[in-house]
């Protein structure tokens, strides 16, 4: 994922280019650092696009009669006015020797005569992308743990991924903290149930994977959890309905389909087909068809035909499994 961006002799300018925030804030950061490497006397200054006045950037960066390092730091660069942004661009076509600026803009149109302005100036750019592929999520995970002196095994970098969600600091955080009270050097699937049980069932798609999978108890231990929790029980349907539907899509997809083509044919992500492949020993026609037609009827249920939702919601997972294995 994110590498060491600025090296030891970072650029005069550099623009950090990207809205991925997590991941531009350490984009930064690493510039700051390296600058800072050089003595401990650097002076920084850490400002927003929306405060910096006219002349407020040339007399930071005029030279300093100690000759210390001068490190600037403009975020939200998109919302300096125009006369700054003049400024700016002006400074990035002949930056001092002893002073480092970092502009940090999300991209888009607004302030595209900064990041142009600065581009055509020499500045060095760091593009962040925004992570948005489940793969590159995965694959933020390991880098996390790693940058923490750990391994993870796959199967619990996709329980922590299902656990937390996809937002970056929220991963960033739960793998630092997994890191720093699992004592193995190899996180595995047991760590990660010790420290996330509850998050991931309240979603309802672990209630949903027990069910499908044969787990009875499992399954209603993990539903009457989410209930307790205030997860509304339309969406406990939801997940459970979800589930029967992607085990109908991906067993009844082309045969001759492989990675790529068949993902892209059922309009899933690949480690989600190779996980309802695991889901589909025990399911026929038949099964399926009784416990998508006990789903819909615990939907009518939830909605306001019956009076009691957790008990239609029990049932309907009581159904599933039996359907499943043929009883």
């Amino acid at each position: 994922m994110l590498l060491d961006m600025a090296g030891t002799d970072p650029a005069p300018v550099t623009l950090v280019v990207g809205d991925e925030e997590l991941l531009a804030e350490r984009a930064v950061a690493a510039v700051v650092t390296a600058a800072r490497a050089g003595g401990a006397g650097a002076e920084v200054h850490d400002l927003v696009g929306s405060k910096v006045a006219t002349g407020e950037l040339t007399q930071l960066t005029s030279p300093s009669l100690f000759g210390d390092q001068i490190v600037v730091v403009i975020r939200s660069a998109q919302d300096l006015v125009k006369d700054v942004i003049a400024e700016v661009v002006a400074y990035a076509k002949r930056p001092s020797d002893d002073v480092v600026l970092v502009l940090a803009h999300p991209g888009g149109v607004k302030g595209k005569a900064l990041v142009d302005g600065v581009k055509k100036a020499g500045a060095k750019v760091v593009t962040i992308s925004k992570v948005t592929k489940a793969g590159d999520r995965l694959d933020f995970v390991k880098s996390e743990v790693k940058r923490a002196g750990r391994n993870i095994s796959p199967d619990a970098a996709q329980a922590l991924l299902d656990a937390v969600g996809n937002d970056l600091r929220e991963l960033a955080a739960a793998c630092g903290q997994l890191a720093f009270d699992t004592q193995d050097k190899t996180i595995n699937l047991n760590a990660v149930a010790r420290y996330h049980k509850g998050r991931a069932e309240v979603t309802g798609f672990n209630v949903a994977d027990s069910a499908v999978e044969g787990r009875l108890g499992e399954a209603l231990e993990q539903l009457r959890w989410a209930l307790g929790t205030g997860v509304a029980p339309v969406l406990l349907v939801s997940a459970l309905a979800g589930g029967l539907r992607s085990i109908a899509k991906v067993g009844g997809a082309p045969r001759n389909l492989r990675g790529g083509q068949l993902a892209s044919q059922l309009g899933m992500p690949p480690w989600k087909i190779d996980r309802v492949k695991r889901q589909l020993n025990g399911w026929g026609p038949e099964g399926l068809s009784d416990a998508m037609q006990a789903v819909a009827d615990a939907d009518e249920q939830v909605k306001g035909g019956g009076a009691d939702p957790a008990y239609a919601l029990e049932h309907t997972v009581q159904v599933i499994v039996a359907s499943r294995t043929g009883r």
